[in-house]
Formats: structure tokens, sequence, C-alpha cells
């Protein structure tokens, strides 16, 4: 995958681009990691470049891209993994500038870092991109921005990837379902979230941890997709699956031990 170069995680210092980053640099992975507030992931060899890398900024992203290639050399793997979550508001409660902010950060993000580092593998031939959208952009909610981002975030992937397809560019989508990360427990222990809620029509009946989310990138990422392009995979335990069986009266619990089989 990065045998040549490195693979960028952004949004790399927590959540789900950290989890990645730890996959990535254990498998031997030369990873580098950015941050709107950078810090290192301790245990690992995933490199921090220690400026703090704002995505919904166009100059700041150029000229970040152009600084870290100087420094460690061509990006051949990147992960699209910084982001904000959407705010839980009733729509004539939505203030645009919370909008500009989730969407600027979210999509505008997402598509300036894959354009300014895409622009450079395709004059290579050769590099693989994954960005985390969501299965908020495949659903709906009352995180109105959030989803509308992210739904643009998929879009952009399959965009991005008959653009680059010629020049040898994969560039695919992760959709994670509801996720363990610090941020989702933070807002269950808030009480502005009900863990009960989130996995009752769960097909596997619990929440994404984010290695589970980290796995899927890395085999986006690696010669083992090296026909896939274009995709929005989501990693979900089955969100989407069971999310109409509440018409039905729910999903069926798993028989007992005890029962035999029909």
């Amino acid at each position: 995958m990065a045998a040549d170069g490195i693979v960028l995680v952004t949004g790399g210092s927590r959540g789900i681009g950290a989890a990645t980053a730890t996959l990535l640099a254990g498998q031997g992975q030369r990873v580098v990691i950015t941050d709107i507030l950078p810090e290192p992931l301790p245990g690992t060899q995933a490199m921090l470049w220690p400026a703090p890398f704002d995505v919904a900024c166009e100059s700041a992203v150029v000229k970040g891209v152009a600084d870290i290639e100087a420094a460690h050399g061509p990006i051949t793997g990147l992960v699209n993994a910084a982001g904000v979550f959407g705010k839980m508001h009733r729509l004539e409660r939505v203030r645009m500038e919370q909008w500009d902010r989730e969407v600027n950060i979210d999509l505008r993000g997402t598509f300036m870092v894959a354009r300014s580092v895409g622009v450079r593998m395709a004059q290579r031939r050769h590099g693989a991109i994954v960005n985390v959208a969501s299965v908020a952009g495949m659903t709906s909610g009352p995180i109105h921005a959030y989803t509308a981002a992210k739904a643009g975030v998929i879009q952009v992937t399959q965009t991005l990837a008959a653009e680059w397809g010629r020049a040898g560019v994969r560039v695919n989508a992760v959709s994670p379902g509801f996720t363990r990360t610090v941020a989702l427990e933070a807002g269950i222990a808030s009480g502005a979230m009900n863990k009960d809620l989130m996995e009752r029509n769960v097909a596997l009946n619990r929440m994404v941890e984010p290695v589970e989310v980290a796995q899927a990138i890395a085999w986006l990422l690696s010669p083992m997709s090296s026909a896939v392009t274009g995709i929005n995979l989501p990693v979900d335990a089955g969100f989407i699956a069971g999310s109409t069986w509440a018409a039905y009266g729910g999903l069926r619990d798993a028989p007992g031990a005890s029962e035999e089989p029909q």
C-alpha cells in the first residue's frame, strides 16, 4: 500500500482516524496523522504532523499536503477521517452558521483534501483514497447539516473515482453506523443519546467498534481490493438492514441455547 510512500490520515488524533492510523502503523505502514488539535498516538509508530491541519481552509490544505510530501515522501494512501458530528435540532432551530461549519468540515473539507492529494496521485498514476462518510448520509435524522454533508461525501466519492480511475487512483467510502468513539460515549453519558435505542434495531444488537471501521478502511486501501473503486461500504453492524423491522414488530431475539432448530 505505501511501500514507496506514506498513508495520510486526517483527523488522526482521535476516533476512527486514530483507530485507523494505529491499525495501519501496526501493519508496518508509514503513517502520518494530522488533526486540527494534533496529539500523538502513544504506543504506535504513526508520525504526527505537529501543525494544526484545518481541512476547512483551502490554503491550509494545499500548503499542508505539499509540506507533508516534502517532509515524508509521496502520499500513496489517504484516509479522510476529519469531521464533526451534527447538532441535533428541530429543523426550524438549525442555525445557518452551524450548518456552514458542518458542511465546510465534513463535505467541503473532504473534497479539498481528496483533490489536493488525488491530483498528485493521478500524476504518479498510483494511489488509494478512502473517505469516511456515514449511514447518516444514507438515511434521515434530526442532524440536518450532517446528513446532507455525508450524503455529499458519498456522491463526491463516486465522482472522484470516475475522474481518476484511468490514472490508476481508486476512491472509495466507508459509512460507519453508531461507533463507540469517545465523542459518542460522551453523548450517551450526557443523556443526549440513548444507547438502547441506538442498538435496538441493529441486526447485530450492538454498536460498531472503531477498529472494525479501521479494518474496512485498511482493506479498501490495500491491493486486496484492487478492482474496487467508487463504492460506499456501510460498516454498521446491520443498522441499515434492521432499521425497518420496527414496523413489523422489531428484530427477533436469538433462539435460546435449549431450543431445537426447526
